[in-house]
């Protein structure tokens, strides 16, 4: 199986000398062709007195062939790598360059030596800026198979030899490493985190991967050999990492780099779906949008979030006090997707999500200081006022944190409409609870609450267009704003709605006194109230 690289050599040059000696037969051998191979010198056999082992080649390329006087430097350069490449990957054997013997002298230091001269040739194109050098991770798999390992900056690089060959595009072998570690690195960021989606491609776009095998029988792409095409199972070895080299490549750079990227296309995939302020929005049947939304009084409008369809025909009917300029209805449909460990995929399937932005006109990762942008000046939850309803007010709120935190910290951005869940009355005389253990302190309290007649409502949707009148009519009563968020009440936000915080989260509700109750007889809500009341 052998080329025609000694041949090719060989008419090419003037002169072309092969020498070998043979200690087991004690003979030297040695012929010249000169012109092109066109004379052929008398081949010479003597006696090996010394007992050496050898072959060597000497030539004198034909330059002007190659419109060339003199070796150039990048052809000198290309020379010089083959050299370096032969002691890196070559075992038990002396390589001279220009008769000084190289310190490389193993596929490690090779790698080392490859990972500064890149990180060198890095900071000579960066003006003399410092460069980090990449951590290197090395494994000898077996005899037959040596792999290193370092992160890339963003694209997949590789650096590979079968059978001391430089396959400069990889192949098999390359191919064959590369999915053991991405598929490792993928279980990873699945434990470390669920959210991020990533696949194999992305994954091996940061990593910088190093090969040195020997295959039996190897074939490649073409007589440059760039790519190894032998398929893996006949490279004669199973290469397999081991379980401690994984390891210290889960706790190297890739795998932040990795989730940094995977959080800058996803970031890039939500901008596509964010709002904008526009007076009018098509495609959304079942919302009622306010006459002045997206206009100028922009910020006078109040989009009215209902817990399902029952609780909108509710805040429609109370419409009839307000009037429908400032005022905007729409339904949500169950229990908003808690965004904080979501994954991507979910987040862009999320209809509810979607819709809030577009009617609301959020834009994503925008800083926002005031309303001033927004179709919808303020953003009010409607729900029923059982827990239902306040794990609905809390993945609203969870949301916002998680996508929007500095509108949480807009005064009276976020407003919640309250209705009773007990009503009693007594001849003219009317007393409305909004939370049952409120209703219940009443009842231990007051010593005649037997002569009062109670009316539970199960839901908005018990209450009929009446009392949505009467609620409306007294808005200052029934809407109550949150207060700005306090940069320390972000982190009861996550305690509440983090997987990561399950058993933080246990403890904090053992400690969750009976009867407790968010009382609404005040001017604004603090988050912290919210979280820890209700």
């Amino acid at each position: 199986r052998h080329g025609y690289g000694a041949k090719l050599a060989n008419i090419y040059s003037l002169e072309f000398t092969i020498e070998t000696a043979d200690k087991v037969n004690g003979k030297k051998y040695s012929q010249t062709w000169t012109k092109n191979m066109t004379q052929v010198g008398k081949a010479k056999i003597t006696n090996n007195s010394r007992n050496e082992e050898y072959t060597r080649v000497t030539f004198k390329p034909e330059l002007t062939r190659f419109g060339m006087t003199d070796i150039d430097p990048d052809t000198a350069g290309l020379l010089r790598k083959r050299v370096y490449d032969m002691a890196g990957t070559v075992k038990d054997v002396k390589v001279y360059l220009n008769n000084e013997r190289l310190k490389i002298k193993t596929f490690k230091q090779y790698v080392e030596m490859y990972i500064e001269a890149a990180t060198a040739g890095a900071k000579e194109n960066f003006g003399g800026g410092a460069q980090a050098k990449p951590t290197v991770i090395y494994e000898q798999i077996s005899p037959r198979w040596e792999v290193a390992f370092a992160t890339s900056d963003g694209t997949f690089q590789q650096v590979s030899f079968a059978n001391s060959i430089s396959t400069i595009k990889g192949g098999t072998h390359v191919n064959y490493i590369a999915d053991q570690l991405s598929k490792s690195i993928i279980a990873h960021i699945a434990k470390k985190n669920k959210a991020a989606t990533v696949k194999p491609a992305q994954v091996k776009n940061h990593m910088w991967i190093f090969v040195n095998a020997l295959i039996e029988n190897p074939t490649f792409d073409s007589q440059t050999k760039e790519t190894l095409t032998l398929p893996a199972g006949k490279f004669g070895s199973r290469p397999a990492l081991s379980e401690e080299f994984m390891k210290k490549v889960q706790k190297s750079s890739t795998i932040d780099q990795v989730l940094n990227w995977a959080k800058f296309k996803a970031d890039q995939q939500i901008k596509k779906t964010d709002g904008s302020k526009r007076n009018r929005l098509t495609g959304m049947a079942k919302l009622s949008d306010a006459n002045n939304a997206g206009t100028k009084n922009a910020e006078k409008c109040t989009l009215i979030l209902t817990e399902g369809d029952s609780a909108k025909s509710l805040a429609v009917a109370g419409l009839a006090v307000v009037g429908r300029d400032n005022f905007g209805v729409f339904p949500l449909r169950g229990k908003l997707l808690n965004v904080r460990e979501a994954r991507h995929d979910q987040i862009m399937k999320s209809e509810e999500i979607q819709n809030i932005k577009k009617i609301m006109g959020l834009q994503h990762n925008k800083e926002y200081t005031n309303v001033s942008s927004l179709r919808y000046g303020r953003l009010m939850i409607m729900t029923d006022q059982d827990h239902d309803g306040s794990h609905i007010k809390g993945l609203l709120i969870n949301f916002l944190d998680h996508f929007y935190p500095s509108l949480l910290k807009v005064p009276e951005f976020l407003v919640e409409f309250v209705t009773p869940i007990v009503r009693v009355t007594k001849g003219n005389q009317r007393k409305n609870f909004f939370t049952i253990p409120e209703y219940e302190t009443w009842l231990e309290e007051t010593p005649d609450s037997k002569k009062w007649t109670a009316k539970y409502y199960k839901g908005l949707g018990t209450s009929s267009d009446a009392d949505a009148r009467e609620y409306f009519s007294q808005m200052g009563k029934h809407m109550i704003p949150f207060a700005t968020m306090e940069d320390e009440e972000r982190g009861l936000i996550d305690l509440a709605f983090s997987k990561k915080k399950a058993d933080d989260r246990k403890e904090w509700l053992r400690q969750f006194k009976p009867g407790t109750y968010l009382d609404h007889n005040i001017d604004e809500i603090p988050f912290t109230d919210f979280i820890n009341k209700e």
